[in-house]
């Protein structure tokens, strides 16, 4: 540690808890990066996500879970592999990129998806995530 204290990026972190508020309820487009601590793909993706994020911060919002620490969350949306973004709009997931990405597909998809998301979602169904079997 050098002494400086490290400002807070653009990406937020979520939980199962704060998943709905942070994600579903944002007024702006939001991309989720699901991620583990022990996937090697992920930690070599993170800075560039951070840059996009800052690039992009203004009109997009930008977040991330930790796939082993939220079972919930990564039930309801079938997360199986790392890492895996998750564009939503209006609360719902519109689109998925899973496995390691150049960071230049990235920012390409965000574009499509800051272009075209609110309309895709005016246009799709809502997926319902109800899960049953938990109490």
């Amino acid at each position: 540690m050098t002494g400086e204290e490290e400002k807070p990026g653009p990406v937020v972190e979520v939980t199962d808890h704060t998943f709905e508020r942070e994600v579903e309820k944002s007024e702006r487009p939001v991309v989720v990066m699901f991620y583990s601590e022990t996937c090697p793909h992920c930690a070599t993706i993170m800075p560039y996500y951070q840059e996009i994020a800052h690039e992009f911060e203004a009109r997009v919002r930008f977040a991330r879970l930790d796939i082993l620490k939220n079972p919930w969350t990564i039930e309801r949306f079938a997360i199986r592999s790392t890492p895996t973004f998750t564009f939503f709009c209006s609360g719902r997931a519109l689109r998925e990129t899973v496995g390691a990405i150049y960071p230049a597909a990235i920012r390409k998809q965000i574009e499509e998806f800051e272009r075209d998301g609110p309309e895709c979602a005016r246009r799709s169904t809502e997926i319902r995530y109800d899960i049953s079997g938990y109490a």
